[in-house]
């Protein structure tokens, strides 16, 4: 009898999409019709050799047609993804599972050999379609190991602050970045080290990306127009570099929105436009009993009312436009559709962030191409996460 694991997931899986172990039995055990394939599931966090010592959940399936035990365990594991990804920035679960089989022989179960499967990562991301079953996360993007998905040009100020996140982590054999290179149009160059612990789950690095962010590595911004981001592995270039234009301000207060992208880390945009806060407000009203019926005689007070408010609400909303765009935007405009986790940076400091939470209001925008319209605006609408009123 032989128990063999026939398809594992990626080194390095997005949690919220298929995670998928299929198991295969290659002698007739099967035909028994209690025969069973089971799962010990062990996640943990921390050191990636720590695995817990006992199973976590046991999975049951009966073979389907083909004979075979398929195992999906994304729901379990992005369950155990519950940080927000501005407090944990390496939001990174282990996992392995035990698996066998058995199936009842009179009154007793019967059970064949064990095989366990190698040590697996989770991020707190998504695949999309067309993309495969399993396919190795550093094929999700052209800029990997950046985790973004672009666009390969995008704007900023030298005003902004900020940063976003580089994996340094195993990934199946894909090197390891260990420094990032920044190049200036003035002719001014950074070198950004970065390291990781690839033994715990500290295997995400951030790097900035705000040109007044203090340890922004082009240290001379005089004349500067532009610069690109390229991660490296020693000498050796890895992935598809980025280039940030230098923008003017505009006349409108800049609203600089970040929120969580595909691969759990943060993309950051500069909606430059015209942008307009609202204001609104919900109220509940009883008619409360007028009148002193616990005097001597009956009478009401002047200030009695027969309208009173017992629940009085906000919602404050702000709408934002961007500046012309190209439709190499589009991929990360959807991810801010669709994103749980968005921010207005409505203060930049060394010291980090001051932000207000967001929720996206806007449900549907039509995406325009460039052979059409060239140059593209698009109008967002967000609500804020936390209202006017401070209530527990």
């Amino acid at each position: 009898m032989a128990l063999s694991i026939t398809q594992t997931p990626a080194v390095v899986s997005l949690a919220q999409s298929p995670i998928i172990f299929t198991i295969a039995e290659n002698t007739p055990v099967y035909t028994s019709s209690s025969f069973q394939y089971v799962g010990d599931l062990y996640y943990w966090t921390g050191s990636m050799q720590s695995s817990a010592s006992v199973a976590d959940y046991t999975l049951v399936k009966f073979p389907n047609n083909t004979n075979v035990g398929i195992f999906d365990l994304n729901r379990i594991i992005n369950s155990t993804l519950t940080s927000y990804a501005i407090a944990n920035t390496s939001n990174v679960t282990y996992f392995a599972v035990d698996f066998y089989w058995q199936y009842l022989s009179g009154s007793i179960y019967v059970t064949g050999s064990h095989v366990r499967s190698d040590t697996y990562k989770a991020l707190d991301g998504y695949g999309v379609f067309q993309e495969p079953i399993s396919q190795n996360i550093s094929s999700a993007s052209v800029h990997w190991p950046l985790m973004t998905s672009g666009p390969a040009t995008q704007s900023a100020f030298l005003t902004n602050k900020g940063y976003s996140s580089v994996w340094g982590g195993a990934n199946g054999g894909a090197p390891v970045p260990t420094r990032l290179i920044y190049s200036g149009s003035n002719g001014n160059h950074g070198v950004y080290n970065v390291s990781f612990t690839t033994s715990s789950n500290n295997q995400t690095a951030q790097y900035p990306i705000g040109p007044s962010q203090n340890d922004f590595p082009i240290t001379n911004q005089i004349g500067l127009e532009w610069f690109t981001l390229q991660a490296y592995n020693a000498s050796t270039p890895l992935g598809q570099s980025i280039k940030y234009n230098i923008v003017c301000e505009q006349k409108y207060p800049n609203i600089r929105i970040k929120w969580k992208n595909r691969f759990g880390q943060f993309d950051w945009m500069n909606f430059d436009m015209v942008n307009r806060e609202s204001f609104s407000t919900s109220r509940k009203t009883y008619q409360p009993q007028l009148g002193t019926w616990e005097s001597s005689t009956f009478g009401y007070q002047k200030y009695d009312t027969a309208n009173q408010a017992y629940i009085v609400d906000s919602k404050q909303t702000i709408s934002v436009n961007s500046n012309w765009l190209s439709e190499s935007y589009n991929d990360i405009l959807k991810q801010l559709l669709v994103s749980d986790e968005i921010y207005w940076v409505y203060e930049e400091t060394n010291a980090g962030d001051m932000v207000r939470p967001l929720t996206i209001v806007t449900e549907n925008i039509q995406f325009k191409t460039g052979v059409v319209d060239k140059l593209i605006q698009y109008q967002f609408e967000f609500q804020y996460g936390q209202p006017y009123k401070l209530i527990m």
